[in-house]
């Protein structure tokens, strides 16, 4: 029987404390049989962003320990970075990788968040395909108000008769308390068919506001492609400002789609893209169609790259 494999892009809310980002990465390190293909601090977000591949049972394992290490670590209260959160260990997404089905990955999903609960009263989130409702399926309701405003809203709203709809909708999934940890806050736990790519357009300008706009128009939530969150930020250790993005499905928004938005719509505010970077890895289907469709290559077949026979030998 073949092997299974999942894919995991787990981040946690760190990513400025040397010691600490080491910390938590040491305990994937830790565990046989699961490949850490890598981990991106990124400062001015305030979280690292890391990538593994392993068997099911050994990236659970992995994921735990690294979740375990993460609220021990990263008092919330304390927290503070330019992308939404909700946790110390704010997320535990999972992907089919090779050999595995998405229900599978579903009920993986479950496992993790139901053993971490129990091991450590963590609230839990389940999204994507593991999401009970169709709201939940997106990491932006969950982490609507973000820790702050998600934990006062809860304490709030808890015992509030006219308003037990809307907590029902944002209470966690698992807790002792129905509300989220003061210290670890809460961590979400998912299962999706494809991973994220994340993706950063660089522009040659200071005024943030341009890359907000160009932003609200390329993510789907606000009228622009339905598989990209995106938002305008400045990274304060470069030059100008940034469209910053997560493409949920590369198969559906291939890459080069939403690097041509981000040149037309900052053309019109007279504005060159100055450069864009990968955070993480990225799968090769994704780059040979950018690879494609900028060289308009006719008859292109991925067995023409080399490397690829490697894989069968």
């Amino acid at each position: 029987m073949e092997k299974k494999y999942v894919l995991a892009v787990p981040n946690f809310s760190e990513g400025r404390n040397k010691e600490v980002i080491e910390a938590v990465v040491a305990e994937v390190k830790k565990v046989e049989g699961v490949k850490l293909v890598s981990y991106e601090p990124e400062y001015d977000f305030n979280r690292t962003v890391v990538t593994l591949i392993g068997e099911p049972y050994q990236v659970k394992e992995a994921l735990i320990n690294m979740a375990i290490k993460s609220c021990q670590l990263i008092d919330m209260r304390k927290h503070s970075g330019s992308h939404p959160r909700i946790g110390a260990q704010d997320t535990l997404p999972i992907f089919p990788f090779k050999n595995i089905t998405i229900e599978e990955c579903v009920y993986l999903a479950k496992e993790i968040g139901k053993e971490l609960h129990i091991k450590t009263n963590i609230p839990i989130y389940f999204s994507g395909e593991a999401a009970k409702n169709q709201d939940r399926k997106a990491f932006a309701f969950i982490r609507a108000g973000q820790y702050e405003g998600l934990k006062d809203l809860l304490i709030d709203i808890k015992d509030n008769e006219e308003r037990k709809e809307e907590y029902e909708n944002r209470k966690p999934d698992l807790s002792i308390d129905g509300l989220i940890s003061e210290s670890a806050g809460a961590t979400i736990c998912s299962a999706e068919k494809d991973g994220l790519t994340a993706y950063n357009i660089f522009l040659g300008t200071e005024n943030l506001q341009i890359a907000k706009e160009i932003a609200k128009g390329l993510r789907g939530p606000t009228g622009g492609f339905s598989t990209i969150r995106a938002v305008g930020i400045k990274f304060p250790e470069r030059e100008g400002v940034v469209v910053s993005m997560n493409l949920l499905d590369c198969s559906k928004t291939p890459m080069h789609r939403a690097f041509e938005f981000v040149k037309i719509e900052a053309q019109r505010y007279g504005v060159m893209i100055t450069g864009s970077e990968l955070v993480g890895p990225i799968k090769l289907d994704y780059i040979l169609d950018s690879f494609e469709y900028f060289f308009r290559l006719e008859g292109f077949r991925k067995e023409q790259i080399l490397e690829t026979h490697l894989y069968e030998i």
